[in-house]
């Protein structure tokens, strides 16, 4: 028989569905000749360190260095401590007899870097030696489905992959195991103090802000208005030189005539590209900013709609799809006729040519962008619905006309230089879609300008002086936490480590959310408002670790180069070994600065 595993028991039961196998065992599903069964997301872990004769918290134990690391059951909390998890271990027992007799077993995991880890860590714990086909998909539509079980791949086409996972794996292993010891153990306290390979230089991110923020002084500085009249319009016009004292702005307000005299002018139209599809981590954004949802809400909600057939694969890092994934849109956009807040725009891209800014065979990585299927959705909830809407409006965002804007720019003279300037969209293209406004327009800009010519004086109605003050960066919401968190190599000098930090960042879209929630419940940090702000724990561990590797972008940036070069092909033994190497250095380090630690600790 042939054995399909699925990564949990929702997908197992909906690929079996499509197979028309009806027979429900325990554990499993059968019929048609074949057998789908099912994890339970990562049953299997690499083993604690007590599994290794590393007993207790010692500093004699540290740096605990596996000479080869053992798979473990996944443990769940008792009154007795940490215990295998008993559904895990009956699982596993129902999957090793299915593989046992299976003349062939096929792969459903989700098809990604913790997919494939969450397969082999099960096939190699089993000791099962039987080869295997790998299932890679998209989309869970019955069509998709039916698609890749013709096209199944060879298991070995996925070896490096599974290297990657696994010496990621291996790596927060090292990392995180021995540097929570470490300074745990040095800072005297009786409860943990966690550091990670991603969750500490994202701690260290929200602290440096909060504390940039906290110290910031404001500067005060001046400005000067004047309001001209062109045929009973008034617009307003603000000195092209800010003042450091209110004396020097004063004086500028005293040379102002009557009259303002037009210098320049500059009116040009300017096309804006729509915003290229979602991917994960920029869906999380979009979720937060307008309907104020966790990263890991909407990852949850997005979930549920790949599995009901809504959506495509969520966890992609991709905002590109291919020419052959592109020859479908205009089908999906056909569907999205009925919709009760995109129809019209749906309407008028029927037939229309696209824009194809989002199409990119190249770009595209294990998945494409996230787009619907052109399944309707019947009956959602509310926040399903919202983020449904949000991945179906972009769309048609992507795929819409250019937004066409004409700019204008006025310098004006009077006594010295004011500039004027205002934004009016003639054409709304993408921006038709959610009738957004233009987010780019400044304080300074007039909603709408005159017409003026170039050489008119103009009468002046009213003169100004403005008092303002410097502000200091917004501390981190969700939405630029993620944004920050994938765009962290931005101020990285090398550039290879910057190329890789470019599309992964800090962690990857479908770990993001897992690191956020990561830090609150460590009560490293905190939900105020919509502002994520560390706690006084937090800042703490953020002022021993700060100046450390531990706490940079780069150390990121240069693993997540390495994964990837793992992926193609590079050795897996020289990364092992460049993190063991890693892990004896920061061990010692936080040994000897973690006895600095002064704050409270939450247990």
């Amino acid at each position: 028989m042939k054995v399909i595993i699925a990564e949990k028991p929702s997908v197992g039961r909906e690929i079996a569905k499509v197979f028309g196998a009806t027979t429900k065992k325990d554990g499993y599903m059968e019929g048609k000749g074949y057998t789908f069964t099912w994890a339970f997301g990562h049953l299997l872990q690499l083993a604690a360190p007590q599994e290794y004769g590393y007993y207790g918290w010692s500093v004699q134990n540290l740096p605990m260095l596996p000479a080869k690391f053992k798979l473990a059951i996944r443990k769940v909390k008792t009154k007795d401590g940490l215990v295998d998890d008993p559904g895990v271990k009956k699982q596993l027992d129902i999957i090793k007899k299915l593989f046992d007799e299976a003349t062939e077993i096929i792969v459903a995991t989700d098809a990604g870097r913790e997919g494939e880890l969450i397969f082999r860590y099960i096939y190699y714990y089993l000791k099962c030696k039987k080869p295997f086909k790998r299932l890679w998909i998209s989309s869970q539509t019955d069509e998709a489905i039916k698609d890749g079980f013709r096209n199944l791949k060879p298991g070995s086409d996925y070896d490096t992959l599974f290297n990657s996972a696994h010496c990621r794996s291996q790596s927060d292993w090292l990392v995180g195991m021995n540097a929570t010891q470490a300074l745990s153990l040095a800072s005297g306290t009786r409860g943990v103090l966690s550091l990670g390979r991603v969750q500490t230089p994202t701690l260290a991110m929200i602290c440096a802000r909060y504390l940039e923020n906290k110290n910031f002084v404001p500067q005060l500085y001046y400005q000067v208005a004047i309001h001209p009249d062109k045929d009973g319009q008034v617009f307003k016009a603000i000195s092209e030189k800010n003042f450091k004292t209110c004396e020097e702005a004063q004086a500028i307000l005293d040379q102002v005539t009557g009259e303002a005299h037009i210098q320049h002018l500059e009116a040009k139209p300017r096309k804006e590209p729509p915003p290229l599809l979602h991917d994960l981590s920029s869906l999380q954004q979009e979720a937060n900013k307008r309907k104020g949802f966790t990263a890991d809400q909407t990852l949850g909600l997005l979930q549920n709609l790949y599995e009901g057939k809504l959506v495509t694969y969520p966890r992609t890092g991709s905002r590109y799809i291919g020419d052959d994934v592109f020859a479908g849109v205009p089908d999906l956009i056909d569907k999205l006729n009925y919709h009760p807040e995109f129809g019209k725009q749906a309407a008028a891209l029927t037939g229309a040519k696209l824009n194809k800014r989002s199409v990119n065979a190249k770009k595209v990585t294990d998945h494409h962008a996230i787009l619907p299927t052109g399944v309707v959705p019947q009956h959602l909830s509310a926040d399903h619905q919202a983020i449904y809407d949000l991945v179906a409006g972009r769309m048609l965002e992507a795929f819409h006309q250019d937004c066409i804007k004409e700019v204008t720019r006025i310098t004006l003279l009077s006594g010295s230089k004011f500039m004027a300037s205002g934004t009016v969209i003639q054409t709304a293209g993408w921006r038709a879609v959610f009738n957004d406004k233009d987010e780019e327009k400044k304080d300074e800009e007039n909603a709408t300008l005159p017409k003026v010519t170039q050489g008119e004086d103009l009468l002046i109605t009213e003169k100004v002086l403005l008092e303002k003050q410097t502000k200091p960066k917004a501390l981190f919401n969700e939405a630029s936490l993620l944004k920050a968190l994938e765009t962290a190599g931005k101020e990285i000098e090398d550039e290879e480590l910057r190329e890789a930090m470019k599309d992964s960042g800090l962690g990857t879209p479908a770990t993001r959310a897992a690191i956020i929630e990561t830090l609150l419940t460590r009560k490293y940090i905190l939900r105020e408002k919509k502002n994520l702000v560390p706690t006084e724990t937090g800042l703490a561990v953020y002022e021993i670790v700060r100046n450390q590797r531990i706490a940079q972008a780069e150390l990121t940036g240069s693993w997540e180069k390495r994964l990837e070069e793992i992926r193609s092909g590079a050795s897996v033994a020289a990364f092992q070994e460049e993190i063991k190497t890693y892990t004896r250095a920061i061990t010692q380090e936080l040994l000897q600065s973690g006895k600095s630690f002064k704050a409270p600790v939450n247990t």
